[in-house]
């Protein structure tokens, strides 16, 4: 048997940090988090804001449970995120009209407006990663066929 470099445990390699799949995502993760959060700081937005404004961007007048669908998210989550958009003057929230319940959500004149100025943000989170749009397709891909198998077990 194979011991550890420091002969009080066994080697096992399939317990190295480098052979972790979930390692090398998290650490991608945070690298492009990173990329994210120096660009984002120019829009003014954090990144869990950013993918509220990228939701509302494609349709306004979503509810808080739609967005949280689209974002896994909670409403206990979402609501705090939602409520510093509102104060940033980006977005209104409003109660339906036929369900008090359900709270809508649209964006403010601000909000659109900086959509136009996000738009240079995929294009430089693709020159930061050194892939071309069909290998950024491919990687998207893969991992949404991935976290479609692991939301199947949970």
């Amino acid at each position: 048997m194979n011991r550890h470099p420091d002969d009080s445990l066994p080697d096992l390699p399939l317990l190295h940090l480098d052979q972790q799949m979930c390692f090398a995502l998290y650490s991608a993760n945070l690298a492009l988090n990173k990329v994210y959060r120096k660009l984002l700081a120019q829009l003014g937005l954090t990144y869990p804001q950013y993918l509220v404004m990228l939701v509302l961007w494609e349709r306004e007048g979503v509810t808080v449970s739609e967005i949280g669908e689209r974002l896994f998210l909670d409403s206990a989550t979402l609501t705090p995120l939602l409520k510093r958009l509102e104060a940033a003057g980006l977005l209104s929230r409003r109660r339906a009209a036929s369900d008090e319940r359900q709270v809508l959500i649209s964006l403010t004149d601000a909000g659109r407006a900086l959509r136009q100025q996000a738009q240079a943000v995929p294009e430089a989170v693709a020159c930061a990663a050194e892939c071309d749009v069909e290998e950024l397709n491919a990687i998207k891909q893969q991992l949404e066929l991935l976290r479609g198998k692991l939301l199947k077990r949970t």
